[in-house]
Order: C-alpha cells, then sequence, then structure tokens
C-alpha cells in the first residue's frame, strides 16, 4: 500500500490521498480564509489540474478531487506562486468568525496559537496520527460543536470570569468533559491529553484513552504550580501505557509530587454547564447574514452537499470581489463566508448564488443531507448519489428535520457517523440504512436508481403517521426499523 491509497490519512497539499476518482488534496489557508481573487486563481489552478471540483467540508476544509500524480505537483507549485499560506501540523481548529464575533465569549485564537506552539515546541506532531485535532471554541454565532475533535476547548462564563471546558474525544454533545479552567490550564491539559495520545501508538486517538488516564487528567490541576512549566519541557508519561497513578499524583505537565491524592475531580465545571448547553446562543448554520458590529455583516452561502463545479465558485468569487467582498472564509457546515462587502450588496450577491445553484437559506433542505460524490464522479461510488439527493430534497423538503445519509458506497465518506436514515449503494442496489452509519447492514433493498421513489414511500409514511406537534425524527423512531424498511421496499 503506497503513501497515497493508505486509509485514514490526511490528503495535504504535499501528501494527496488516493480516493474513487483519483487524488484528493485538502488546504486549509493560514488565515482561514483568501480574497476573492486568490480564491478564483486556486479555482483556475483546479480547473487546470482536476476535474474542476471544488468541495467545503464538514470541518470547514477546501478540498481540490480529481487529481493525478503529476498534476498534484502542477497545483501545489501553482498554490505557492499565487503566495497561499497554508497550514500544517496537528489541526488546532477556530471559529470562522474567531475574533470578530461580538456575541462569542472570548476569542479563541490566542489560546489556539499557544497550544500550536506548545505542540510544536514539545515535538508531538510527527508522533501523531494525521486524523488528531483540536477545536478552540469561544461561542458566539457560528460554534464548533457538531465539528468532532480529540480535544475540545470551550470557552464558558462562570463566577470568576471565562474559563475553557477541556473534553475529550467527541462534539459537543458527545465528548467527555474533563475540567473547566483558566486558559493557561487548559493549555497544559490539552497538550498532556495529546501526549498520552502518543504514547499509545500513532494510529491511537483520544478515544483510545483509558477512564484511568481521564481521571488522572483532572487530578493534579488543583496544583497552582503546573503553570511554572512549560509545555515544551512535557517529561514522557509512562511508557507502557502513558498512564499516571493517582497516589502519588504527578503533573503530566511538571513533575510536581503533590503530597497525597485527591479523592475526586479537583476542578469542575462551574453550576450548569455539566449539561452541555451552548453558551453564548445556539450554533446556527452558517448560511445567512451575521452581525459583526454595528450594520456590518457577513453573508454566508453554502455548497450543496459540500460541492460544486470551480467555475461557479469563480463566478461567485468574481461577483464577490466587484461588490467590494475583501475575504472568503471558509466555515464548517460546508460554507463560505463573505466579509467585507457593503450591506447593500448583501442582496446582489444573494441572487448571483442563488441563480448559480448555491444554498441560500439555513431552511434549504439540502442541508439536512450528507451526499458523498457517489458514481460517475467516484470509482467507488455503486450509486448516483447527488442525483438521488436532489430528488428527495425537490420532493420531500417538509419531512427533512433529520439528517439523510447518501452514500455511494459503505464507506460513508460524506458523513462517518450515524444518521436517522441512510441510503447506501452496494452489490444489492441501495440498501436503507436505519439510525446506524453506511457500514451497517441496511434494513431493506431496491435499485438504485429508484432509492427516491422508496424515500418518498417512507415520508408518505411519516406524514400519514406523524402525531401533532411531533417532529419526523421522532416518528421514525416511533414506527422502527421494520416497517421503515418494508415501506421502503413496497412496490
Amino acid at each position: 500500500m503506497n503513501a497515497y491509497s493508505r486509509r485514514g490519512a490526511c490528503p495535504a497539499l504535499s501528501a494527496p490521498m488516493q480516493t474513487g476518482d483519483g487524488l484528493l488534496v485538502r488546504l486549509n489557508p493560514v488565515t482561514g480564509g483568501l480574497p476573492p481573487a486568490l480564491l478564483v486563481g486556486l479555482c483556475e489552478s483546479a480547473l487546470r489540474h482536476g476535474k474542476g471540483i471544488m468541495e467545503v467540508t464538514a470541518r470547514g476544509s477546501l478540498q481540490i478531487r480529481g487529481l493525478t500524480t503529476q498534476s498534484a505537483r502542477l497545483l501545489a507549485a501553482e498554490v505557492d506562486a499565487l503566495g497561499i499560506a497554508i497550514r500544517t501540523g496537528v489541526p488546532v481548529e477556530t471559529g470562522p468568525l474567531a475574533g470578530i464575533d461580538p456575541h462569542e465569549i472570548a476569542d479563541p485564537r490566542p489560546l489556539a496559537e499557544r497550544i500550536r506552539a506548545a505542540v510544536e515546541d514539545a515535538g508531538l506532531a510527527p508522533r501523531l496520527g494525521p486524523k488528531v485535532s483540536v477545536v478552540v471554541d469561544g461561542g458566539g454565532q457560528l460554534t464548533l460543536d457538531a465539528v468532532t475533535a480529540d480535544v475540545r476547548l470551550k470557552a464558558v462564563r462562570s463566577g470568576v470570569g471565562v474559563q475553557w471546558q477541556v473534553s475529550v474525544a467527541g462534539d459537543g454533545q458527545s465528548a467527555r468533559l474533563l475540567v473547566a479552567a483558566e486558559e493557561d490550564t487548559a493549555r497544559d491539559v490539552a497538550v498532556a491529553v495529546l501526549r498520552m495520545v502518543t504514547e499509545k501508538g500513532r494510529e491511537s486517538r483520544a478515544r483510545d484513552l483509558s477512564e484511568r488516564q481521564l481521571v488522572s487528567l483532572a487530578g493534579w490541576l488543583c496544583l497552582t504550580s503546573l503553570r511554572e512549566a512549560p509545555p515544551s519541557v512535557l517529561p514522557d508519561i509512562s511508557p507502557s501505557r502513558g498512564e499516571i497513578t493517582m497516589s502519588p499524583t504527578v503533573s503530566p505537565i511538571s513533575d510536581v509530587v503533590k503530597e497525597k491524592p485527591e479523592s475526586k475531580l479537583p476542578i469542575s465545571p462551574p453550576d450548569g454547564e455539566m449539561s452541555g448547553r451552548t453558551e453564548g446562543g445556539a450554533s446556527r448554520r452558517p448560511i445567512g447574514l451575521f452581525s459583526l458590529a454595528g450594520d456590518i455583516f457577513t453573508f454566508g452561502i453554502g455548497l450543496p452537499y459540500g460541492s460544486m463545479p470551480a467555475d461557479k465558485i469563480i463566478g461567485l468569487a468574481q461577483k464577490a470581489l466587484a461588490l467590494g467582498t475583501s475575504e472568503i472564509r471558509l466555515a464548517p457546515g460546508r460554507a463560505l463566508l463573505f466579509l467585507g462587502q457593503p450591506t447593500e450588496a448583501n442582496q446582489s450577491l444573494h441572487h448571483t448564488a442563488a441563480t448559480l445553484g448555491f444554498v441560500t437559506s439555513p431552511t434549504d433542505p439540502r442541508t439536512r443531507i450528507a451526499a458523498c460524490p457517489g458514481a460517475p464522479a467516484c470509482a467507488s461510488g455503486r450509486i448516483a448519489t447527488r442525483d438521488i439527493a436532489e430528488a428527495i430534497a425537490t420532493k420531500n423538503a417538509d419531512i427533512l428535520d433529520f439528517t439523510l445519509h447518501v452514500s455511494g458506497c459503505a464507506k460513508g465518506c460524506a458523513n462517518p457517523g450515524p444518521a436517522a436514515l441512510t441510503i447506501v449503494g452496494g452489490e444489492n442496489g441501495a440498501g436503507l440504512v436505519v439510525n446506524a452509519t453506511a457500514k451497517s447492514l441496511p434494513a431493506g433493498y431496491r435499485p438504485g436508481y429508484d432509492a427516491p421513489r422508496g424515500f418518498s414511500r417512507v415520508a408518505a409514511m411519516i406524514r400519514g403517521a406523524r402525531h401533532q406537534g411531533e417532529t419526523a425524527a421522532a416518528c421514525l423512531t416511533r414506527l422502527g426499523t421494520a416497517a421503515i424498511a418494508e415501506m421502503y421496499q413496497q412496490e
């Protein structure tokens, strides 16, 4: 297996990954976005060297598909010539409005930079797997609650001011909460988690840490002396399993030994934070207008299923440039944020985006569907995912209050986690998976070309069975897998 075909790799510009339709590269500009002219130049390069398809991922990365070994090198050279700085190393991600959102609890950028520096100083990047990531979320209008990470730090308000919740292995709802602490300690805990992950091997993730390790991470945090030792001098944690014993308790950050172990975690989240509720307002989809300051707004535009032909992105970026847009940022949730244009220009930008086929409303049913390129774009795809998704979105917008995943094969690239319903391509056609991932055994099948009709039958069943005030998602749960599968397969 060569470097291009290794599964689980992160397809950075310098290390493309083999997919069903050629090589794939992923770009994360250091600034989080690009001036419109540079985005145009990048799209033109993608047209020359790839299949001309651009993607914005659920994490807010930019992807270029359909490259060859030679064209990937040419693309890299042109990116360098454009002067686009690409972030490398362990991803430490902040929100797309970080530092400019008046609703955020704290600017996450300084803490993110300190974590990046600590990881670099400690030499952890080469020892961590390519999928390991850190999220630093300052709250506000566009949180990172939907983004999974090995370590996540989230700003919360408490009686002592602003603290940072440190959690591991999950998204805003599923991650395991460790502590809430001030910035210095939160940084130290984040780096200590990464140190523990390295001790388990390069294929390990934070989800592989033991309960004993997670408890021990919080067990020494009451020591104020922890802040005296910089993360760059972190000692090696137990080479056997990376665990820290609780008696005597040794800090993974410094070599200070406590007199006696704590009987419980010494730093606990402020009252009300254990529930995982979102501070600074509920997270929104990155589509529509977002207030920044006074009468200044940023306008979010989505890519349907995270993908658009490069020539259409060029057309939108050129229109934005003419309207005075200064920067186009990549946003988690498969969207672009347009900044700097006069408020009165947003309506014209909205019209152009809608005409080109972009998503301009957060209620657009396409935002509820995750669909990979599928056949024929991807050689691994068994079904025409985008055609199926479009047909379902057009006819069943009224019941799509849940996530529908349409996957060309069982790899489930567009939505690795479980979804309420998944239509997945296989040898037997388009299988329907209920409340699980694309890798799960489908409950029923029908021909791939006929999958939209099968879904419409399920939608009709929901409309007929749904109680007043009941969501479609709740109705699906109540109906059960067997009834859903029977209806999907019915002729």
